[in-house]
């Protein structure tokens, strides 16, 4: 299943980076993918929501619904 999420304070493929590396180390993330431009990562898996938003949060981002 994929969910996308609006994360901000990415930018640049650095930014990038360090999400879609938090992001895959969270059980049941298969794949992440995040774009700085439009403020948004994707995360293919079934993962807990709740620790999507803890992980990216940790890496220093936030998370806006």
């Amino acid at each position: 299943m994929a969910r996308t999420i609006t994360v901000t304070g990415m930018s640049c493929g650095g930014c990038e980076d360090t999400v879609e590396s938090a992001l895959e180390d969270v059980d049941g993330v298969v794949e992440a993918s995040a774009d700085n431009e439009s403020d948004a990562v994707t995360v293919e898996g079934d993962a807990n929501v709740d620790a999507l938003v803890e992980a990216i949060e940790n890496a220093g981002y936030d998370v806006s619904a």
